[in-house]
């Protein structure tokens, strides 16, 4: 028996909504890049700081990160549809891949460069200081952009737009790198000026990397942490009638989860109740990590992980009954069958109704009968008398 929960509608309803506060912070975000990138180029060109220059050009590649943010997430926010049972979400990662390899690839670039020139001549112009005032500016600005646009992401649940206000960040930490390193160049050290440009390309690098590598892992269906997993278990194990847990799968759909579990409980219990029992599962994870939104549950009345697994093989129901109507003379039709399929084999019981004047069916001898068959468990027969109360 299997549940299957699908994303809330209040999680739907909410689409619309983020994706508007998104687009917002990331159209706020790029605007203020713009400015930044066109007073740090300039400004590294005009008054001799190389550093600043390279700082110039990751805002300009903000810009660029700003506008694939702005196209996936007005993609990736959509609703489930027919194509996409699941939602749209791994276009967000696949956005966020993107955005981490364009970052790798221009702060390559940039590294490369300034490498040659430490290598080379180096710088021969002392920075000059506008170019403090430019590196001031950039610092506050983005510390201001990165935390906005991180509460926005945070709110939305979005790991793209969290992925956005960390490489705002970088920004100020380039610039921060900008500003003492050209302290450092006034007052002769020129040289570190060029470091500089190569410390912050080596900074866009490695943040490009790490969005790059969480995406693919994500691409991947890389399940949650070990810890996540067992906590997960042992909210299970925790739920009354649940007796064992196994092949709890797990992957992540940008910020959201999806699980499939399967659930052991006894035998001999109803399906529904299994299935309540199932839901009290969903209800205790949920409660726990709010953003699983998808939980598959299975039910299950033996490990099936044990080397006895039941055989799809065994007779159905229909099978059984023509059998036991072979042993069993009269046979009411309107008799009740309840079979237990356990350790790859069936164990019954069956439900009659006989009038006074009939003798009871001998169970032992048709226990005995049925023991021919290799699948047959055991045979267990409840009756009542027409004119009595049911035994059971």
């Amino acid at each position: 028996m299997k549940d299957h929960q699908s994303p809330s509608a209040k999680h739907k309803e909410n689409l619309p909504e983020e994706r508007r506060a998104a687009s917002r912070v990331t159209v706020i975000g790029m605007l203020l890049d713009a400015f930044l990138g066109v007073i740090k180029v300039i400004g590294g060109a005009l008054f001799h700081s190389q550093a600043l220059l390279v700082d110039g050009i990751h805002s300009f590649s903000d810009v660029v990160s700003d506008l694939v943010v702005l196209g996936v997430m007005r993609v990736s926010r959509q609703g489930p549809d027919a194509d996409h049972p699941y939602g749209h979400q791994r276009i967000e990662t696949m956005g966020t891949m993107v955005l981490g390899s364009f970052l790798i690839a221009v702060g390559a670039a940039l590294a490369w460069d300034n490498v040659l020139r430490l290598m080379g001549e180096g710088a021969v112009d002392l920075p000059e200081w506008p170019v403090l005032a430019a590196a001031a500016i950039s610092i506050g600005s983005k510390e201001w952009i990165y935390r906005y646009t991180r509460h926005v992401g945070i709110r939305i649940r979005s790991d793209l737009i969290i992925a956005n206000a960390w490489h705002s960040r970088t920004d100020a930490f380039s610039s921060v790198i900008v500003l003492f390193s050209t302290v450092g160049a006034m007052l002769g050290y020129v040289w570190l000026d060029v470091l500089a440009a190569v410390v912050i390309s080596s900074i866009i690098i490695h943040i490009g990397w790490k969005f790059t590598w969480d995406s693919v892992k994500e691409l991947v269906d890389t399940g949650l942490s070990p810890e996540d997993t067992d906590l997960l278990k042992e909210i299970a194990m925790n739920i009354d009638g649940v007796r064992n847990i196994h092949e709890l799968r797990t992957r992540r759909m940008g910020h959201d989860i999806m699980l499939d579990v399967h659930l052991v409980v006894r035998p001999e219990i109803s399906v529904s109740e299994g299935h309540q029992i199932g839901m009290h599962v969903v209800s205790a994870m949920r409660e726990q990590l709010d953003n699983i939104i998808d939980i598959n549950f299975h039910i299950d009345a033996e490990n099936d992980e044990d080397h006895l697994q039941t055989s799809e093989q065994l007779p159905s129901r229909e099978e059984i009954r023509e059998k036991l109507s072979r042993h069993i003379d009269n046979l009411p039709p309107d008799s009740r069958l309840r079979l237990h399929y356990l350790r790859n084999r069936v164990y019954m019981e069956l439900f009659m109704e006989i009038p006074e004047s009939e003798a009871l069916p001998d169970a032992r001898r048709i226990s005995r009968e049925l023991n021919s068959y290799p699948w047959f468990g055991s045979l267990r027969i409840w009756h009542a008398h027409t004119d009595s109360q049911p035994a059971v």
